[in-house]
């Protein structure tokens, strides 16, 4: 049931099944079973019940599958419980959101909540796609942990575009979301709207559109500055700076820049092998 990756044998020998757990982050789940890892990425602790058991084990491969692929970035620095939900309702219920029929999963500093895999569809999810969704969730907690402590992480106001290029970055979701193409003619159609910078209510009902802009705006960072410059950026952080401070200090512009020089890039189709030219500052 591994897949042998480096990671295997310290989550073998962490394995450790409780009954009776007390507490739940859903009330309606009952969680009995846990099993708990400790790897040089970080501590796990997957919670799950006992009607849960087979869906577990793929979220354990799926673990095994994220952990060297987020070591780009840094380590955890605190463990990470995964809380498996038996359906969306129960995800739903358990992160305080609604009508995000979409949603499969939510990552926070030192959580992740996830949809048993069977729900996803009426055919159900496949490993690859379990693989994809777990490393885009601890990307989100590892950002957070990175940036931040326990009570500041969620003041530290960071943007959608980051929490979630960096995440879809992470994963290699590029192919899930709309191209640079589809984006430039949505800004066309559309030139009041901005999915990067506002993604508003477009969140909700225009999903691929804000995660495809804010992954496709991390790859260009990624791509001007370097991935140490987003190293930078969570360190800034760790040291006190909020998001936009941590940004100008290791990127050497303020954020509304760099979306604007985006945005430009998009809208002047860049990404078609043409060259666009940065204002002075």
């Amino acid at each position: 049931m591994r897949d042998g990756n480096r990671h295997g044998g310290a989550w073998g020998a962490g394995v450790l099944l409780l009954a009776l757990l007390t507490g739940c982050a859903a009330p309606r789940m009952a969680r009995s079973l846990a099993t708990s890892m400790e790897t040089p990425t970080g501590q796990f602790r997957l919670e799950y019940s006992e009607s849960d058991v087979a869906d577990a084990a793929r979220i354990e491969r799926a673990l095994e599958y994220a952990l060297p692929r987020m070591e780009r970035w840094g380590v955890l620095r605190e463990p990470v419980t995964v809380l498996l939900l038996p359906d969306h309702e129960a995800l739903e219920e358990a992160v305080g959101q609604r009508g995000l029929d979409w949603l499969h999963a939510w990552g926070r500093y030192d959580e992740v909540f996830v949809q048993a895999p069977r729900t996803w569809s009426l055919a159900g999810a496949v490993q690859t796609q379990i693989n994809e969704l777990i490393l885009h969730e601890l990307t989100h907690s590892l950002m957070y942990q990175l940036s931040a402590d326990r009570l500041g992480w969620s003041r530290k106001q960071i943007p959608l575009w980051f929490r979630e290029g960096m995440a879809s970055y992470t994963a290699g979701q590029a192919y899930r979301w709309v191209t640079l193409e589809e984006l430039a003619r949505h800004l066309e159609r559309t030139p009041e709207s901005d999915p990067v910078r506002n993604p508003g209510q477009l969140y909700r009902e225009d999903s691929n559109l804000v995660y495809g802009a804010a992954h496709h705006a991390f790859t260009f960072l990624v791509r001007r500055y370097g991935e140490e410059r987003v190293r930078a950026i969570l360190r800034e952080m760790r040291d006190g700076d909020t998001f936009p401070e941590a940004f100008e200090s290791a990127v050497g512009l303020k954020p509304d820049a760099f979306v604007r020089d985006f945005t430009r890039y998009v809208r002047w189709r860049g990404f078609r092998g043409g060259r666009v030219v940065r204002k002075p500052r």
